[in-house]
């Protein structure tokens, strides 16, 4: 087996189903040596009773790619470490980082309990966050002792952080502040040789089978334009050597679509040049918005 991946040894978390098992398997069929994170969690975040991440990794190994499955909890500073320290262990190098553990607590803004709203930025914003920290602590270090690395991150957002999502104001925080650290990630560590680029993927997994469900059944063409397989290719690419020169970027991608996002940048402004009365400001606001474009409808608005 090899690829445009050859030999790369890369980390996905949330690898034991949806789309992280996607990006694993796809990882592993390009030539990738694959560490497969999964703590076994339910939808909630609530533990389950299985491995999803040794069975990932079995389904690698059976196809002849390498695999190892890391069980830790990448919330905590302890297992996102571990999972640092397993890939260097087993295969003496790190190049990618797949950020795409994840679960839902969805709750209208006034029924969203706090410990709710703690759980999914813990696991979402604070997981993303832990094991960038350590892996850069490792790529920062090789590129001081004369090593400088060609390593990639992949950070997962979605289109509620882009845009707001109704009933997912704790899910739309966290993936806006991926995109966020996302930017300051790709700035901050590009003179160590790190690439940081996300996405905001569309597909049909565990956590989104009910907003896919017209999208399950069999399609008549034979493309599945839900499947989680369909965005692993673009995740693939950009956890690659090929993809240099690629960062501080965001891709929405969804079925054989893939745009590239663009951001929070000046629009119409009017300047003063003194203090505005309150009245004055409003005047100049609104007049700014006649000239403006209107934004994207927030999803389910």
């Amino acid at each position: 087996m090899s690829g445009i991946c050859d030999r790369r040894v890369v980390v996905v978390t949330g690898a034991g189903r949806g789309l992280g098992r996607a990006h694993a398997l796809t990882f592993a069929a390009e030539g990738a040596c694959v560490v497969v994170n999964d703590l076994g969690v339910g939808l909630d975040g609530t533990p389950g009773p299985d491995s999803p991440a040794a069975r990932t990794a079995d389904e690698i190994r059976a196809a002849g790619g390498e695999a190892i499955a890391h069980g830790g909890d990448i919330a905590t500073s302890d297992g996102a470490a571990s999972l640092v320290r397993a890939a260097l262990d087993t295969y003496g190098r790190l190049d990618t980082l797949v950020n795409n553990a994840g679960f839902l607590r969805d709750r209208m803004l006034v029924n969203l309990a706090e410990d709710d709203w703690d759980a999914v930025l813990r696991v979402h914003l604070k997981g993303h966050f832990l094991t960038l920290k350590h892996a850069a602590a490792h790529w920062r270090a090789e590129a001081k002792a004369g090593r400088p690395p060609a390593a990639r991150v992949v950070n997962t957002s979605s289109g509620a952080g882009l845009l707001g999502s109704v009933g997912q104001g704790n899910y739309s925080a966290a993936k806006a502040g991926i995109v966020a650290l996302t930017l300051v990630a790709a700035a901050e560590l590009a003179r160590y040789g790190v690439q940081v680029n996300a996405i905001a993927p569309a597909a049909r997994t565990r956590m989104t089978e009910r907003t896919f469900a017209a999208a399950m059944a069999a399609p008549e063409d034979g493309f599945d334009a839900m499947a989680p397989e369909n965005v692993s290719p673009l995740v693939v690419w950009l956890g690659s050597a090929a993809s240099e020169g690629v960062t501080g970027r965001v891709f929405e991608t969804e079925g054989g679509r893939i745009t590239v996002m663009e951001g929070w940048r000046p629009g119409p402004t009017l300047d003063k040049a003194a203090r505005w009365t309150a009245a004055e400001a409003g005047e100049a606001a609104r007049e700014l918005l006649t000239q403006a474009t209107a934004p994207e409808p927030v999803y389910g608005a």
